[in-house]
């Protein structure tokens, strides 16, 4: 009976120790299993603190099979996985494996196997349950992060687009403003240089009609001479009887006059009149009068009438000295004129459209024919026309419709102006025999490097001045004459300058390519680096972005007004010998990050005029104070806000101050601010110029520029 007892009582420890440490085992299988293992020594399967050792037991297939001592401290449960429990759980039994091998084993029913996988797998759901939880509450935090922080940058580019909007509408509103100043520029421009026009044409006028009334003068006062011999002559007669020996003397007298010259130059040349008998009356007077006026309209319908005494001069025509002026005179002809001492002749402003052969047989000794604003023709133009004129030196024939140069033109032409017309082609034969050309004028025609014969200026060895404004060049014609010391070639179509255009004119000394196409990277490096005789280049109004390199070394005169200029590059003027004098950047894009300290090297000492108005700088730019021989600086209209005391005057500078004009206008800076010792080197105060300044704008973001 006491064995019996102790039996229970060992079967009721195992029975309560069992689950626990089986529960354990099988937690840690299905972690196995799962990928999962226990990290750090932490998890459901580890013993708590303060607990005993569970009681370890073992799977053993069927009841009958005995049960093999462990060899560990402790039982051992042994059981396959749950799927092969389920599945063979009629063939095995769970029976603890006791510390000491004599106490006797009883095996686990198949029911309390089943709470022990159950309870195992609850555990086992509850634990993926809360890691489930755990990572959508990570995934959840996640997205909240994410959905911030595309919110934050949807709120970053919002205010970017926004700021960058107001900076492109700010900066159309300058552009516009700038295109505005422009426009109100040419057209004050266009303006002055139509009151100049105005100006010069009413000179002309009233210059023409001084001479006129003067030659009317000297005209009335030849023939009041004339009638007044005659009143001298008759009066003569009547008292021949009384007076005979006082006759003969005065008869002597007038019979001398003829021999004078025609037109005295002096009043006191003129005989002194013999007083009219004192029995003369008042009626008699008005008779003379009368006289008088009748024989001069006569004169002056004979003067009219008679064609040969003048010459074959048209009505309409002035001649003066060796000049006849025949300007907007209606002709629709040449005039036949015969006047072989005649020089200059103007025919300005007429219709003529032809000019036949020995057109000019009467005046072979012309020198300058200005057939200016007429209707020529090339086809209207003899072959002959101008042949035999060999002292012809000037001939101009602007605003006309010729297609191509007349043909044998004088071999003595020095000066030839063709502008306004339609020449549509210049060959090889078009300035054959023209040697002593110096200059030529073919602006406002139809001509391009594809119609210009590179051989065509070849016979204009002397040819120093040449213009083909206005034209549709794309690139510089070739074959330009070696002796050439002038060339413009502005408002073209100009895109580029080849390395080899400028090989054959070293004497080159202006060059004026302004309201063309150019960009720097289309100036070949080599084109004019070498020359040593170009001084002065024009390149305003074109597409530069920066100021153009590899400039030639003897530039003395650079003009890069209105392009698109931001920058210029640091040592670009560096090897210029003697050195940039006048620099001239006015309406472009320079900012404050757009010139270098060394921007100016090689400057310091020969600039003697800068413009740098009407752009966007922030401040005075660094190298001003540095120039010793600068005369004028304009820096108005730019965002200027302070003058520092070193910016524009060296406080270490010794010499002579040259500074005579400073511009610093329409900026946004504050005079009050301004310290007197900023422009120390400025000769006089007053030629300083602060005022007026703009009111500083501020955008909600930033400020503007």
């Amino acid at each position: 009976m006491r064995w019996w007892l102790a039996v229970a009582s060992l079967w009721l420890v195992v029975a309560l120790t069992i689950p626990d440490t089986q529960a354990r085992n099988l937690r840690k299988d299905g972690e196995i299993r799962h990928g999962k293992r226990k990290r750090s020594g932490q998890g459901h399967g580890e013993a708590r603190a303060g607990s005993s050792r569970p009681v370890k037991i073992r799977l053993v297939p069927g009841p009958t099979v005995p049960v093999e001592p462990g060899t560990n401290q402790g039982h051992t449960l042994f059981l396959q996985p749950y799927r092969n429990i389920q599945e063979q759980h009629s063939s095995y039994n769970v029976i603890p494996v006791p510390s000491d091998p004599s106490q006797p084993v009883t095996p686990l029913t198949q029911e309390e196997i089943r709470r022990i996988i159950w309870r195992e797998e609850e555990e086992h759901r509850e634990e993926e349950e809360r890691l489930r939880k755990k990572d959508e509450a990570r995934k959840k935090r996640r997205k909240e992060r994410k959905e911030q922080e595309e919110k934050q940058r949807k709120i970053v580019e919002e205010r970017r687009r926004k700021e960058q909007e107001a900076l492109r509408l700010q900066v159309e509103k300058e552009e516009a403003e700038w295109r505005r100043q422009i426009e109100e520029m040419k057209r004050q421009e266009d303006e002055l240089r139509r009151l100049e026009e105005e100006d010069r044409k009413q000179k002309e006028a009233a210059e023409r009609e001084a001479r006129e009334k003067e030659r009317k003068l000297e005209e009335k006062r030849r023939r009041q001479e004339e009638i007044l011999r005659e009143e001298l002559l008759a009066l003569a007669e009547e008292e021949e009887e009384e007076h005979q020996e006082e006759v003969w003397l005065r008869g002597d007298v007038f019979q001398m006059l003829p021999k004078e010259p025609e037109e005295p130059e002096e009043p006191d040349l003129i005989p002194a009149p013999i007083p009219r008998p004192p029995a003369a009356t008042e009626e008699e007077l008005y008779e003379v009068e009368a006289v008088e006026e009748e024989r001069e309209e006569e004169w002056e319908e004979r003067e009219v009438e008679v064609g040969p005494n003048r010459g074959g001069l048209p009505p309409g025509c002035d001649i003066s000295d060796v000049t006849v002026t025949c300007e907007n005179a209606k002709l629709i002809h040449f005039p036949p004129l015969s006047i072989p001492e005649l020089k200059s002749l103007s025919l300005e402003g007429n219709n003529i459209s032809s000019i036949p052969a020995g057109a000019f047989n009467g005046i072979p000794n012309l020198e300058w024919i200005n057939l200016k604003k007429n209707k020529l023709t090339s086809a209207g133009i003899d072959a002959r026309a101008f042949k035999g004129l060999k002292m012809l030196s000037r001939l101009y024939l602007d605003g006309n419709l010729l297609e191509a140069v007349p043909s044998a033109l004088p071999p003595s032409l020095q000066e030839l102006k063709i502008s306004e017309n339609k020449l549509r082609r210049i060959d090889e034969n078009s300035f054959r025999d023209m040697s002593n050309l110096v200059i030529l004028e073919l602006e406002g025609n139809l001509l391009s490097e594809g119609n210009v014969d590179p051989l065509g200026f070849t016979p204009l060895i002397q040819l120093s001045y040449l213009r083909l404004g206005r034209n549709h060049f794309r690139t510089i014609p070739q074959g330009l004459p070696p002796s050439l010391l002038e060339l413009y070639l502005e408002n073209n179509l100009i895109e580029e300058i080849s390395e080899t255009v400028f090989n054959q004119t070293r004497n080159l000394n202006v060059v004026s390519l302004r309201h063309n196409r150019l960009d720097e990277t289309r100036i070949a490096p080599m084109a004019w680096i070498n020359h040593r005789n170009i001084e002065s280049i024009d390149l305003s109004n074109n597409q530069l972005y920066l100021v153009p390199s590899y400039l030639p070394r003897s530039l003395v005169h650079l003009v890069l007004v209105g392009n698109n200029i931001e920058r210029i590059p640091g040592y670009v003027f560096a090897h210029m010998d003697p050195g940039l004098e006048y620099l001239y950047l006015s309406y472009n894009k320079l900012d404050g990050e757009g010139i270098e300290p060394e921007s100016f090297f090689g400057s310091y000492h020969s600039m003697v005029e800068l413009c740098l108005d009407h752009n966007q700088l922030l401040a005075v730019p660094s190298g001003i104070n540095e120039m010793t021989n600068v005369h004028f600086i304009r820096l108005n209209n730019n965002r200027i806000r302070s003058i520092r005391d070193e910016s524009i005057c060296d406080p270490n500078h010794s010499g002579d101050s040259t500074l005579v004009a400073l511009r610093l206008e329409n900026n946004y800076i504050d005079p009050q601010k301004v310290s007197p010792s900023a422009f120390s080197c400025v000769r006089a105060s007053s030629s300083v110029v602060l005022k007026p300044q703009q009111a500083e704008r501020r955008s909600p973001h930033k400020p503007k520029h």
